[in-house]
């Protein structure tokens, strides 16, 4: 399945865009390692749907607005996003930081929604869980933490970077998630706000975000239909995309 590729201006900010598929639209929220590369869940997802995936504002060719300070700043710039571009009935999908943006979204306004889907988000903390310090990782343990699979670990380092976007994508990253780590102390008394079906999916073997955070997304989203899946790491979309998939379009 082929994805087109371009820039959307929304509020002021140059945006890369992806876009792929036909169907009810899609949106992809990649987490903080960005979105250098169309994957194959997406093409997958694909055959289904109508697959945007956008560059966050100040992630990989994306500008850098002046007005980025914080995780709300990227919610409310997605749903100015939404309204340019007129998507409605949109299954809306996050993974890790951009699992946080999508419910940092969500509790602000649903009207643009058809679902939820939530990849082993960032966003909340969880008593007695603490996240991998991310910024502390050197980039190779980085990539080791992320996967189960040893041959995705060695594909992934193998894998051409480019070194400006990388370190834009951690600067943007530590910018918005440094203080506290890697959640917004103030989302969870509002995620009740959420009034659209919600699913979660987590890798058992997350080592970046643990899944012991799933009993506090169980006490917060308890309508939420969550899945755990075996021999996976951080990331169930790229680790077992098949598995991924089908609990999106179930």
């Amino acid at each position: 399945m082929s994805f087109s590729e371009s820039f959307v201006e929304v509020d002021g900010c140059r945006t890369h865009l992806r876009r792929g598929g036909k169907g009810e639209p899609l949106l992809f929220l990649h987490g903080a390692s960005g979105a250098p590369a169309i994957m194959p869940f997406m093409e997958k997802l694909a055959q289904r749907f109508e697959v945007l995936v956008p560059e966050h504002p100040g992630w990989g060719k994306s500008d850098e607005p002046e007005w980025l300070e914080n995780i709300h700043d990227v919610a409310y710039f997605y749903l100015d996003f939404l309204e340019q571009l007129d998507l409605r009935n949109v299954t809306l999908v996050g993974s890790s930081m951009g699992g946080w943006i999508a419910m940092e979204l969500a509790v602000r306004d649903t009207a643009r929604l058809k679902s939820l889907v939530l990849v082993s988000p960032a966003g909340i903390a969880a008593p007695g869980v603490l996240p991998a310090d991310i910024f502390l990782m050197a980039p190779e343990d980085l990539v080791r933490n992320l996967f189960v699979d040893e041959k995705l670990v060695q594909a992934r380092l193998s894998a051409p970077v480019d070194v400006d976007e990388t370190l834009k994508n951690r600067h943007t990253t530590a910018r918005l998630a440094w203080e506290p780590r890697l959640h917004d102390p103030f989302l969870p008394k509002w995620l009740h706000r959420i009034d659209v079906p919600v699913k979660i999916i987590w890798g058992k073997q997350d080592r970046i975000l643990p899944v012991e955070f799933v009993a506090e997304y169980r006490r917060l989203l308890p309508a939420a239909e969550i899945k755990i899946v075996e021999n996976c790491g951080h990331l169930p979309h790229a680790e077992k995309a098949e598995e991924f998939v089908d609990f999106v379009c179930k």
